[in-house]
This record gives structure tokens, C-alpha cells and sequence, in this order.
């Protein structure tokens, strides 16, 4: 689920490939509004489809000239995306 808080998207509940799809579009629009943090404390469990999710906006967010950082990224999320090499291009908040 994603909730909007001023600027801030507030993702809840699992990222994982049964779940991603409903909210890719929905994200993807977000996004592309405005400037935003997508907010994933209280994400989980994640998968690789997480990573594939978070690139995808990440990109809408580019396409338009917007700037998005993801903060409180679930440590499983942060193994995945140095794993598949992908840390350097997703605006992970440190």
C-alpha cells in the first residue's frame, strides 16, 4: 500500500512479485508529481521484484526531471540491490 504524506510516499506491506504490479502505476504517478522520498519503513518482506519496483520509479522520476530518495530501505532490500550490483543507481538514502 502507498501512502501519501506531503512529499513523502509511505510504502507498507510486502514488496515482493505478487505484490509489485498493483503498485507500480500508482508509484510511477506519484513520482512523477513531484519531488519525493518513498518512505520504506514499514516494507516487508521484499524480493527482487522490490528492486525492479523502486528502478521503475526511479526512472518516472528521472524521466520528468523530479528528485526521488528512498530512505529506511529494509536491510534484506539493501543486500539485494549491492547483490545485483544496482546500489549505485537507486537514490538510497545513507
Amino acid at each position: 500500500m502507498i501512502r501519501l504524506e506531503g512529499q513523502r510516499l509511505l510504502v507498507s506491506g510486502p514488496l515482493t512479485i505478487s505484490t509489485v504490479a498493483t503498485l507500480k502505476g500508482e508509484g510511477a504517478a506519484l513520482v512523477a508529481e513531484a519531488d519525493r522520498v518513498v518512505d520504506l519503513s514499514a516494507a516487508g518482506p521484499v524480493d527482487s521484484a522490490a528492486l525492479a519496483l523502486l528502478l521503475s520509479w526511479t526512472r518516472a522520476a528521472n524521466g520528468v526531471g523530479r528528485k526521488l530518495s528512498i530512505v529506511a530501505a529494509p536491510p534484506a532490500l539493501l543486500s539485494l540491490a549491492a547483490l545485483y550490483d544496482v546500489d549505485a543507481i537507486l537514490p538510497l538514502a545513507h
